[in-house]
């Protein structure tokens, strides 16, 4: 089973994160650049929250607001789960299935180490039984010839 430190090893550790008292705009713009679909909200070195391009769809534009006047505060996702650097895939999985969310922040003594996403995790997990089905091809071949 990969642990989520060995994805984020294999993935790098670029964390995106915004203030709380950013402007909406300001987090889309990050988000865009670097083609990502969340932020983590720092506050005070602290994990704050979470913003997602869905918080804006919801909070912003259904409910006709600007996201050049809006602070991130106002529409972020507040309470995080996060995750341990020894958590496994299917953990993660698991927990983000439960809670509906794409986004876990990977946190140790209360540092923030990365962020992993639902696309991460389901790529760990193929890669992961890919491993299993060629070692069972192999046990098979090796059987039976």
């Amino acid at each position: 089973m990969f642990s989520i430190k060995q994805i984020l090893e294999k993935k790098g550790r670029d964390i995106w994160v915004i203030s709380p008292q950013a402007k909406v705009f300001d987090a889309l713009k990050l988000m865009s650049e670097k083609n990502i679909g969340a932020l983590i909200v720092v506050d005070k070195g602290r994990v704050a929250g979470v913003i997602s391009e869905r918080d804006y769809a919801r909070r912003v534009i259904l409910e006709g607001k600007s996201s050049k006047d809006v602070p991130v505060e106002q529409i972020m996702t507040p309470h995080v789960y996060g995750v341990h650097p020894e958590t496994t895939a299917e953990e993660c999985m698991a927990l983000m299935t439960d809670k509906h969310i794409r986004h876990l922040p990977v946190i140790d003594n209360d540092r923030l180490l990365g962020v992993v996403s639902i696309g991460d995790i389901v790529k760990a997990i193929i890669s992961e039984q890919e491993v299993t089905i060629e070692h069972l091809k192999n046990y098979i071949m090796g059987k039976y010839m």
